[in-house]
């Protein structure tokens, strides 16, 4: 369980890390099976319902960006959703009663690991409250070289940004007045976790180091947060993703900022969508265009 300043800090700040949450043994047979993934992906040679690969990828040298939803693909991740001490984490911050939903494993492998530009969590999935937070599972030791989670302290209490770009959504803040104010680059050991609020505006440089940055990242909610787009998924599906406390059949409405991220552009991932961004901010792209 978090202690009450973490809780604060939490609830003012809109983020958290955690270290030590991990066994040297859950780490070691985590990173093994992400080992194992990648050497699949050299059979693979476009994007597909599990790999998205980075640019150049190739069975040589095999390059992913990101392992798409892990949980479903294999035990080892799965047993994370019920992890004790990420659960009591959680807890000491949603309540009693919540579910997983969303889950990936992002990659920055050493020397690239694409960017990912500013934006908020909540333009992709509104729901009735902002009862929501994102978990990331440290494989590595992330830091400022290797592509550290960038986040906006206090941002989870602000405007819902603009992430539409000619009528379509784009997966990232389009707004030209958005200005990326005092942002921190979050650190944590391999074997900690991160987390962040919904709302938090977020985003990440490539690695310019000679370290992978790996992090796991899986969505928890509070039971009475419903999805305010419709994502085809049954009440079944969602009751079978409680993992604390008990399902319910009566929403909370919480006053709250919404745009609807629709339409979208066709390619599905973040990755994809933000590669129609005119105004990058954090890629290599607006760094050339910036000097």
């Amino acid at each position: 369980m978090l202690t009450a300043e973490q809780i604060e800090s939490f609830n003012t700040n809109g983020y958290l890390a955690v270290e030590d949450v991990l066994s040297a043994e859950e780490l070691d047979e985590l990173r093994q099976v992400t080992d194992e993934f990648v050497e699949q992906s050299r059979k693979i040679t476009e994007n597909d319902a599990t790999f998205d690969l980075e640019p150049g990828h190739s069975a040589e040298s095999p390059q992913l960006r990101r392992i798409t939803r892990p949980v479903s693909k294999h035990p080892v991740y799965e047993q994370f959703v019920h992890h004790k001490k990420i659960l009591d984490t959680v807890e000491s911050l949603l309540g009693p009663n919540f579910r997983y939903h969303n889950n990936k494993l992002n990659m920055k492998n050493p020397g690239h690991g694409s960017a990912v530009e500013w934006h908020q969590d909540w333009a992709f999935y509104p729901h009735t409250n902002d009862d929501i937070l994102e978990v990331g599972i440290a494989l590595d030791d992330m830091t400022e070289e290797n592509g550290a989670l960038m986040l906006i302290p206090g941002s989870h209490k602000g405007k819902v940004w603009d992430h539409h770009q000619d009528g379509l959504f784009v997966g990232a803040v389009t707004d030209p007045t958005f200005q990326p104010d005092n942002p921190v680059s979050v650190t944590v050991k391999a074997g900690g976790i991160t987390l962040h609020h919904v709302r938090m505006m977020h985003g990440s440089k490539p690695n310019d180091s000679n370290k992978p940055r790996r992090m796991f990242f899986i969505g928890f909610y509070a039971a009475d947060s419903w999805p305010l787009i419709p994502t085809g998924e049954s009440i079944e599906d969602l009751n079978e993703c409680i993992v604390r406390g008990e399902p319910t059949l009566e929403p909370r409405m919480k006053d709250l900022p919404v745009r609807l991220s629709l339409p979208r552009v066709e390619g599905g991932s973040i990755y994809a969508q933000q590669e129609k961004l005119r105004n990058a901010r954090l890629s290599p792209r607006a760094q050339k265009e910036a000097t």
